[in-house]
C-alpha cells in the first residue's frame, strides 16, 4: 500500500513506469484512498498510474468533525490542486478523473465545471440519487439542527455487506478505524445540492464519460442515474451494468471484470 503523501490536499499515488496515462481517483462518503488499493495495483500492472485525493472530513485528514466539510467547493478546489500535481509529475499524459459513489457525483460535477482539463471520466455508481433509507429520527434531527448546529453528525444507513460481497474485504473495513459511518447534516445537504448541480452540469458535458452501475445497489438508487446518463447529451458516453456486482464496484467480488472494461475503454484515446 503506498504512504499518504501531502497535505493540502493528501494523496496517495499508485505509480507505472513511463505510464500511458493517469487518472485521478475520488473516494467516496464514508471511505477513504486505501480502498483504491486494488484498482491503483491492478492498473499500474497494466502502464496507468493512480492519484487518490482524500477528501477533507475522511480518511486520515486532519478536519473536524470528521464526516464534516462546509462547502463541497473545496472538494472541487481540492481536485483540481491535484490534478495540478499530477500535470507537473506527468508532462503530457492525458489525466482522466475516475469517481465512485460521492466521489463519481464529485468527479461528474468537475469534469462539467472544468471540461478543458481532463480526457474523460469513468463512474463508479456515481450518486446522483441517494437510496439508503435514514430512520425518522435522523430527518428531525436533520431539521432541529440544520440552522444552528450543521457540524452535528448522524449515522449514514450502510455498512460493509452493502458495499461488497467478498467477506475478507468486509472485515479489512469493518475493522480499519478510516472507515466512517457518521457524516454532518451539512455534509449530506451538500450532497444534496451537488447532486441538483450534476443535473445543471448535465445539459453542458463535452468529457467522454464511462458509467459503470451496479446491478444491486443499496446505497444509491441507480435508476435516477440511469435516466441522467440516458439523457445526456454527449456524442462518447458509454455505461456498462453489472447485474450481480453490489454499490462497490472498485471493492466487489468480479472487480477484475471491472477494471478490464476501464482499460478497454481507454484504447485508442
Amino acid at each position: 500500500m503506498p504512504e499518504l503523501i501531502g497535505n493540502d490536499p493528501l494523496y496517495r499515488k499508485w505509480s507505472a513506469d513511463n505510464a500511458r496515462a493517469v487518472f485521478l481517483l475520488v473516494h467516496g462518503m464514508g471511505a477513504h484512498t486505501a480502498r483504491w488499493n486494488f484498482l491503483g495495483e491492478h492498473f499500474a500492472g497494466k502502464g496507468y498510474s493512480s492519484y487518490a485525493i482524500e477528501l477533507k472530513g475522511f480518511g486520515r485528514t486532519p478536519e473536524r468533525p470528521r464526516g464534516h466539510i462546509d462547502s463541497f467547493d473545496i472538494y472541487y478546489r481540492d481536485i483540481m490542486k491535484l490534478r495540478e500535481i499530477i500535470a507537473r509529475e506527468n508532462p503530457g499524459k492525458k489525466i482522466y478523473l475516475l469517481g465512485e459513489s460521492l466521489g463519481g457525483l464529485l468527479a461528474f460535477n468537475a469534469a462539467g465545471l472544468y471540461p478543458d482539463k481532463f480526457a474523460g471520466q469513468v463512474l463508479i455508481s456515481p450518486a446522483f440519487q441517494n437510496g439508503m433509507k435514514f430512520p425518522f429520527a435522523a430527518y428531525l434531527t436533520m431539521v432541529a439542527n440544520l440552522l444552528l448546529n450543521p457540524k452535528k453528525t448522524i449515522a449514514v444507513p450502510f455498512n460493509a455487506a452493502m458495499c461488497t460481497r467478498d467477506f475478507e474485504y468486509q472485515a479489512v473495513m469493518n475493522n480499519n478505524p478510516d472507515e466512517l459511518r457518521d457524516v454532518s447534516i451539512k455534509m449530506l445537504i451538500n450532497t444534496l445540492f451537488a447532486q441538483m448541480k450534476a443535473k445543471n452540469l448535465a445539459k453542458k458535458l463535452t468529457v467522454p464519460s464511462l458509467f459503470l452501475i451496479s446491478g444491486h445497489d443499496l446505497l444509491i438508487d441507480e435508476t435516477v442515474g440511469k435516466k441522467l446518463i440516458a439523457n445526456l447529451p454527449l456524442k462518447d458516453k458509454t455505461m456498462i451494468e453489472y447485474p450481480e456486482m453490489l454499490h462497490a464496484l472498485s471493492i466487489d467480488l468480479g472487480r477484475e471484470k471491472v477494471f478490464a472494461d476501464i482499460l478497454k475503454w481507454l484504447e485508442g484515446r
